[in-house]
């Protein structure tokens, strides 16, 4: 099973939690439960990989909504037996190309594993 479909596992399960970082911006954000919980389950994919991450090991996932919004969220790891959401947001259009790569000048990692 690959890192995208044990997270996708967890969050249907709903064996997940929020950092007060990621509650705090969802409330901001306005991006409700249901949102990231479709979101996990439409067109998503793994787009970066932190395994050095200064919080424990985690990715960034792109899915969307059911009505098509993208949205953006890091989670540890599914190797924990709850998952931590870290952050989430909206992407904004002139950061990112397809919503997957960051655009010149913006950081992050590629995720390069195999979900297959």
């Amino acid at each position: 099973m690959g890192m995208l479909e044990e997270v996708s596992d967890k969050i249907v399960r709903r064996q997940y939690e929020f950092s007060r970082h990621a509650l705090d911006q969802s409330i901001n954000r306005d991006i409700s439960v249901e949102e990231i919980e479709e979101a996990v389950l439409n067109r998503s994919q793994v787009i970066e990989d932190y395994p050095e991450d200064k919080y424990g090991s985690s990715c960034l996932i792109l899915g969307f909504t059911n009505a098509g919004r993208p949205l953006h969220f890091q989670c540890s790891y599914p190797s924990r037996p709850i998952i931590k959401i870290i952050t989430i947001y909206e992407p904004e259009v002139n950061s990112w190309i397809d919503w997957k790569v960051r655009r010149q000048g913006q950081r992050g990692r590629k995720y390069e594993g195999n979900d297959d």
